[in-house]
């Protein structure tokens, strides 16, 4: 593959061939996509289009003015299509997807049931003149889309257990935030922190649960 710039795009939105941090518009990236004819960078479309949409930094109108021939313009529906009929087989949903399907005519939708059966299938079908493999449309989504939407769940469970971390630390010492952790794991406590438990960070508990506590110290931050 000879244009660089267009593989270090994708790689920010979903499709890693090299790596970079680099922002790009999504938009441009995708007609660029359409336009490269390139198959392996064809089976990315979903992928691509899938992460710019979830970022709010698609829009089909703005990618169809960057494609200037009708043949390009056809490439890119015929993904879109293939797009939307892989996702549908992989039983994802996304609303921005479901608002595109209503916007077909008659005759896309047709196109796109037939894309679906091929998925279903497994087959091969062709997109703008190009023969394609279902399967390896569906490989490369699952290599890569799933791939970056675990790594988002787990910056933010890391979050999450960031911000707890930061909040038992308002409220307990050190040594009360180890004891109200064990307790919480039902780890084994000895005879020394079951009577500081009691004594000190059950009644720090009992407060924290009260629900007219919380009630009241959510309108303070309100």
């Amino acid at each position: 593959m000879k244009n660089k710039n267009l593989l270090k795009r994708l790689s920010t939105l979903g499709f890693p061939l090299f790596e970079t941090e680099e922002q790009q518009d999504a938009n441009v990236t995708l007609a660029e996509v359409v336009k490269s004819k390139d198959p392996r960078l064809w089976e990315g479309f979903p992928v691509v289009l899938a992460n710019s949409a979830e970022k709010g930094l698609f829009n089909y109108d703005v990618v169809k003015r960057y494609l200037k021939k009708p043949f390009e313009k056809l490439s890119l529906d015929s993904l879109m299509l293939v797009s939307l009929a892989l996702y549908k087989n992989l039983n994802l949903k996304f609303s921005w997807a479901d608002k595109f399907y209503k916007t077909l005519s008659v005759d896309k939708k047709r196109e796109f049931d037939n894309f679906l059966k091929k998925f279903k299938k497994n087959e091969e079908f062709k997109v703008a003149g190009q023969v394609m493999s279902s399967q390896r449309f569906k490989s490369t989504f699952n290599n890569y889309f799933r791939e970056a939407s675990l790594r988002l769940n787990n910056l933010f469970s890391m979050k999450e257990e960031s911000d707890l971390e930061y909040s038992l630390s308002q409220v307990f010492s050190p040594k009360q935030k180890e004891l109200f952790l064990k307790k919480l794991k039902r780890e084994k406590l000895t005879k020394t922190e079951k009577e500081y438990f009691s004594r000190t960070v059950k009644k720090k508990v009992l407060a924290l649960a009260n629900p007219e506590l919380h009630r009241l110290a959510q309108r303070l931050i309100e």
